[in-house]
């Protein structure tokens, strides 16, 4: 009875998600509406439904990551930072070098921008090079869209990967490195090697020309806006190090405080907004205005995010999450695929890499109580499987099919393939990486 519940909710995500409705309503309607099937009292899952609200946003300072991540990738994107990584390291790799140009342009942005946001910042700059070079449209975009894509569904400090640290009370930092790790062959099998099997797909109408438009404000320099862009990154890296590597005493006090990810965003964010914003002689006014519009912008996420707390914390207070976690063992299957099948399966069937990852979260978790599967292994399994099979219920999908301006068959056999690529790549880094760690 149990497994038909959990399947019906699954059901209802889905069939909520088809009609449009917020991920944020119909996460917390099947949440109730499961905890209750599932035997829970009314007192007990308002109880659960409160848990899960504090543990979300309030476990591992999750609420202020995202947060100053998104102001951090909006000042970037307002400065011209952004635009000047992308220039700068495609003059300085050439045309002959223009794929791991476009791909390593789209991994250092895409780390600290959200998805959608590089995606937009780097989409001219594709067209701008396919017209230049008379490349094949997809030899080029493709490696782009896969650094976006690898960068959001393993480093932190893009949500998913966040929440799921939070989730599973992983390191943030030991995620992120064995999450680069994984990362570095996936963009490379899925982007260059993958773009040219598909540079024969071709745009079936001709791109706008004015989406090439030239910038015409001054640009910042390139030192400066690759050091502040990569700033948390190297700032968690070296606690890492102090870590494992540096004797007590005061400079590893000083590196692991700087590193934890919460102060290491804030010090990205205060440096931004002093380079990019005072010495600039940008107006406060301008500057509070990015500030506003970044926290607009992922209100909507935070909610989401806080919706899939709850439904994560009414499975593990029903007993869901364990009954779930049993059929690991019974089925014979490791942990670690067992959570990435849970994940791609949800994925499919969802659409959404972030709501997808959240329900998984939940279901999954216990199996970390019951073997000795590292966690920050499991959040990148997880991230693995967020985005696996991506087609007509994603919304990135719909992105790419029409700024390209592709077909529907085009567009599952690039896009998809890509997705699912990275999706079973990131798989197989979790497994080899489970075997050197243990």
């Amino acid at each position: 009875m149990t497994i038909l519940i959990i399947i019906l909710a699954i059901a209802l995500q889905v069939l909520l998600t088809i009609k449009k409705v917020s991920p944020f309503i119909s996460l917390l309607v099947v949440s109730v509406l499961a905890g209750l099937c599932l035997g829970m009292a009314p007192d007990d899952l308002l109880k659960s439904i409160e848990n899960g609200v504090g543990s979300t946003m309030g476990g591992g300072g999750l609420a202020l990551i995202i947060c100053f991540g998104a102001i951090l990738g909006k000042i970037l994107e307002e400065s011209g930072a952004a635009e000047k990584i992308a220039t700068t390291l495609i003059h300085a790799f050439g045309e002959k070098n223009i794929q791991w140009a476009v791909m390593l342009t789209g991994f250092l942005i895409g780390i600290p921008l959200y998805y959608n946001a590089g995606f937009i910042i780097l989409v001219p700059l594709v067209f701008t090079l396919t017209r230049k070079t008379k490349l094949p449209l997809l030899y080029i975009a493709i490696p782009m869209a896969t650094s976006l894509s690898t960068t959001h569904c393993f480093l932190p400090p893009h949500p998913g990967p966040v929440i799921l640290v939070n989730a599973f009370k992983a390191n943030m930092g030991k995620t992120l490195l064995y999450g680069i790790c994984i990362a570095i062959p996936a963009v490379i099998i899925a982007g260059p090697i993958l773009g040219r099997q598909l540079r024969n797909i071709q745009p079936g109408e001709e791109l706008l020309t004015e989406t090439v438009a030239p910038s015409v404000k001054i640009l910042p320099s390139a030192l400066p806006s690759f050091l502040i862009a990569l700033l948390p990154v190297l700032l968690i890296t070296l606690a890492v190090i102090a870590e494992n590597f540096l004797p007590q005493g005061i400079l590893q006090t000083i590196l692991l405080f700087t590193g934890n990810s919460t102060i290491a965003l804030l010090i990205a964010v205060l440096v931004a907004f002093i380079y990019f914003g005072h010495l600039q002689k940008v107006k406060t006014e301008t500057q509070m205005r990015w500030l506003s519009s970044a926290i607009s912008g992922i209100a909507m996420i935070l909610l989401i995010i806080t919706a899939g707390g709850v439904f994560k914390q009414v499975l593990t207070d029903s007993g869901t999450g364990n009954y779930i976690a049993s059929f690991s063992s019974k089925w014979n299957m490791p942990p670690l695929v067992f959570a990435w099948v849970i994940t791609a399966l949800l994925r499919v069937m969802i659409g959404s890499a972030s709501v997808a990852a959240i329900t998984a979260a939940g279901l999954v978790a216990p199996l970390l109580g019951q073997t000795h599967v590292s966690p920050e292994l499991m959040v990148l399994a997880v991230g693995s499987g967020s985005v696996f099979g991506s087609h007509i219920n994603d919304s990135g999908f719909w992105m790419y099919k029409e700024f390209f301006k592709l077909s529907l068959k085009q567009t599952l056999l690039s896009w998809t393939v890509m997705e699912t690529t990275i999706s079973i790549v990131g798989l197989i880094g979790v497994l080899l990486l489970n075997c050197i760690v243990h």
